[in-house]
């Protein structure tokens, strides 16, 4: 199945097209994308997923995984 500019998935023809856009438009499905386009699930998930992970780590251990990330992202620079 087909994924729209911001990976949601779509009809592959035009006629599913215009059958999913009716049932967005009587209300039958939501249409799940904010303003942005965005899934508003994943957009909820991700706000509290780094969150909830700091909150359960010593600070030790943020500054480990902190490192670890400079170090990975400065390895092939000069």
């Amino acid at each position: 199945m087909p994924r729209g500019p911001k990976g949601e998935r779509r009809p592959v023809d035009v006629i599913g097209a215009a059958v999913m856009i009716g049932k967005i438009a009587t209300g039958e499905i939501d249409d799940l994308t904010t303003d942005d386009g965005k899934n508003a699930a994943a957009v909820a998930l991700g706000r509290m997923g780094g969150k909830a992970r700091a909150e359960g780590m010593t600070a030790k251990r943020r500054k480990e995984i902190a490192k670890k990330a400079a170090a990975s992202r400065w390895k092939d620079r000069p």
